[in-house]
């Protein structure tokens, strides 16, 4: 009898991708937890521009960015299409109004390509990596930089 021993494979991670001002992002699919239609939100006072404002998520009161503003790529476009990706990143839970939802990416951690260097630090801190689609780069959000609001726009 012939022993084969399999070889160990890689973890693969999976990812929810979206579209924001025109781009391709992903989160990992254990950042999220919802994906919501949008509706109003409560808007407050003196809030930074990508920020659009808060909603009740059962009981619980959260912030909603506008993803694409928050990156620089212009306010997102009213459109039946639009949703809001509900999700969490060290105990904080917030929203992010994205122009749609594409589809589930199961990948290899070795094709999670490094950002590469553009002379921007916003921008590395934004992105923890790139992940190649057929012809199309998917960036993976950083949630964490979404949500730090010291240093303004990623």
């Amino acid at each position: 009898m012939l022993d084969v021993t399999e070889a160990p494979t890689e973890a693969q991670f999976e990812f929810i991708t979206f579209s924001a001002g025109d781009q391709s992002f992903c989160l990992e699919i254990t950042q999220i937890r919802e994906i919501r239609r949008w509706t109003p939100v409560t808007k407050l006072p003196h809030t930074p521009d990508d920020v659009l404002g808060v909603m009740n998520l059962r009981g619980a009161v959260i912030p909603i960015f506008d993803l694409s503003a928050r990156f620089g790529l212009g306010e997102t476009i009213d459109n039946e299409r639009n949703v809001v990706i509900v999700a969490a990143a060290g105990g904080t839970t917030i929203g992010l109004l994205v122009e749609s939802v594409s589809e589930i990416l199961s990948v290899a951690k070795s094709a999670i390509q490094e950002t590469p260097d553009i002379k921007s630090e916003a921008a590395r801190q934004a992105i923890l990596g790139v992940i190649s689609v057929g012809e199309n780069m998917v960036r993976v959000v950083n949630l964490d930089a979404v949500l730090d609001t010291e240093g303004g726009a990623v």
